[in-house]
C-alpha cells in the first residue's frame, strides 16, 4: 500500500520507519528542507516514560494563578481572541480532576512504556547513535511539600509497574554528583532509573537516513495546504508543488495538524504550547549533569547530551508564535547555572518550539472517520518519549494488525 506521511519530525519519521517494516511504500512530505527542524529540533532531550504526566491535574488552576506572579514562571499565558485557544483551555480545566488525572496518566504511561521498549529494540537492531544515555531522570524537589505530593504519583507508578526511587538530599547528590557543589537549596527527589536521554534531532535524522537506504522517499521543501475528500475517503493532498495521492495518509504535523484537518471538517483538540531551550557547550564535566534533572519548581529540565548541556522547559500559551524573548532565556540560564555551572550558557544556542498539546495530555494515535486517514499527533512535551511506540502502534493499525497495546482510547473518538 502507498502511504503518504505528512510531517518529518520525530513522529512522522518513526511512523515511516515502522510502516516500511510492514511492507508499505512510504513517502514523507514536509515544508522544511530536512527532518526534525521544528519541534523535534532542540527539545529537552528526555526519554521519560516514568514522567509521562498530564499537565491537567488537581490543583493546577490555583498553581497557574500563582505562577503568573513568579519572576521565572513555568507558565506564561497570553490570551487572545482565539476560539481554539479558549476551547482547549476549557477542556483542559475539565480534566483537572483526580479521576481524570489518574485515567490520563495511565494512558500516557501505557504508550510511553511501550515506546521505551520499542526504542531499545530499534537501537539494538540498527545500532543507531544519538548521544543517548540510560541513567534515569531525577525530579528535583526544592520543598518538602513537593516530596509529600509525589506520593500521589508513586501510587500510579506502582500500579503501572514503573520503577522509581525516593531520594533524600544525599541520594540526589549520589545520582547527580555535580549538585554537591551547587548553591541551590533542595530536599530530595523522585528518581526514575529506567528513563533515558538523547538528542532527538540526531535520532530523527539518523533514522530518516536508514529509511532512505531501505526505500522511503522524503519530499522536503513542500508546503501542505489542504486535504481533499469524497464522502468518507481522502482523495489527495494539496501542496505548493502540486497534488499528492496515496492509498493511505498519516497526519503527523504536530501543532499544525488541526489547521490541515479543518479542510476535512475534522476538529482536533490540539493547541500549540510553546517551549524554550538552550544548548550549551560543557566547560567543566565535573559540574555538568550525568543524565536529566527536572526541576519541579520551575518545570525546567537540564540534560547531558554528549559534550553539551540542553536546558529546556516552560509552557507559553500564545498561539503560533516562535519569537525568542530575552526574559525566557534568562529563566533557563538562571535554573541551569544555579544547578550545573559547568556549561557556557552565554554561548548557548537559544531556541523555541511549538509542542502539540491535547487537553488531557494523551496523544491522538489512530484512525479517523475517513477510512484512509490516520492521525499521530498531540504528544505535547513527550513526542520524543512516545515517538517509537506511537509510530509502531499506528503502523500496526494501518496494516490491519492488532496493536501490542490497547489503543481504542488513544484515538480521536475519545473526544
Amino acid at each position: 500500500m502507498k502511504v503518504a506521511v505528512l510531517g518529518s519530525g520525530v513522529i512522522g519519521v518513526t511512523t515511516a520507519w515502522y510502516l516500511l517494516q510492514r511492507g508499505h511504500e512510504v513517502t514523507v512530505y514536509d515544508r522544511q528542507p530536512g527532518p526534525a527542524l521544528e519541534t523535534s529540533y532542540a527539545n529537552a532531550g528526555e526519554i521519560s516514560p516514568g514522567y509521562s504526566t498530564p499537565w491537567a491535574a488537581p490543583g493546577i488552576p490555583i498553581k497557574a494563578v500563582r505562577w503568573m506572579f513568579m519572576k521565572h514562571a513555568p507558565l506564561i499565558l497570553r490570551p487572545k481572541a482565539d476560539a481554539a485557544m479558549l476551547s482547549w483551555m476549557v477542556q483542559m480545566l475539565w480534566n483537572c480532576t483526580a479521576e481524570a488525572y489518574q485515567l490520563n496518566k495511565s494512558r500516557m504511561l501505557r504508550i510511553a512504556n511501550y515506546s521505551r521498549d520499542s526504542l531499545v529494540a530499534l537501537r539494538q537492531e540498527t545500532g543507531i547513535a544519538y548521544d543517548h544515555r540510560s541513567l534515569g531522570t531525577v525530579q528535583l524537589f526544592r520543598k518538602q511539600s513537593q516530596v509529600d505530593h509525589a506520593a500521589h504519583d508513586t501510587e500510579i507508578l506502582k500500579r503501572d509497574g514503573v520503577a522509581f526511587e525516593i531520594l533524600d538530599r544525599a541520594g540526589v547528590i549520589a545520582a547527580e554528583p555535580a549538585l554537591a557543589r551547587s548553591t541551590e537549596s533542595f530536599v530530595g527527589a523522585l528518581r526514575l532509573p529506567e528513563d533515558e536521554t538523547g538528542d532527538c534531532f540526531k535520532f530523527t535524522n539518523a533514522l530518516a537516513a536508514l529509511c532512505v537506504e531501505r526505500g522511503v522517499r522524503f519530499v522536503q521543501d513542500t508546503a501542505i495546504t489542504a486535504l481533499t475528500h469524497e464522502t468518507d475517503r481522502v482523495t489527495g493532498v494539496v501542496t505548493d508543488k502540486g497534488p499528492i495521492s496515496a492509498d493511505h495518509y498519516v497526519l503527523a504535523l504536530g501543532s499544525f495538524s488541526p489547521l490541515l484537518a479543518r479542510s476535512l471538517g475534522l476538529r482536533l483538540p490540539v493547541y500549540p504550547v510553546k517551549g524554550y531551550s538552550l544548548t550549551a557547550p560543557i566547560t567543566d564535566a565535573a559540574l555538568a549533569p550525568q543524565s536529566t534533572l527536572l526541576d519541579e519548581t520551575y518545570k525546567i529540565a537540564v540534560t547531558r547530551l554528549g559534550d553539551r548541556i540542553r536546558v529546556g522547559g516552560m509552557a507559553e500559551i500564545s498561539g503560533y508564535t516562535t519569537n525568542l524573548p530575552p526574559a525566557r532565556r534568562a529563566t533557563l540560564e538562571y535554573v541551569a547555572s544555579g544547578l550545573f555551572p559547568g556549561g557556557d550558557y552565554k554561548a548557548a544556542e537559544y531556541w523555541s518550539g511549538l509542542r502539540p498539546m491535547t487537553p488531557d495530555g494523551t496523544p491522538i494515535v489512530g484512525r479517523t472517520p475517513y477510512r484512509n486517514l490516520s492521525i499521530n499527533t498531540g504528544h505535547g512535551t513527550l513526542g520524543w518519549t512516545m515517538a517509537c511506540g506511537s509510530g509502531r502502534l499506528l503502523a500496526d493499525l494501518i496494516s490491519g494488525q492488532k496493536g501490542e497495546i490497547r489503543s481504542d482510547d488513544l484515538g480521536l473518538s475519545r473526544y
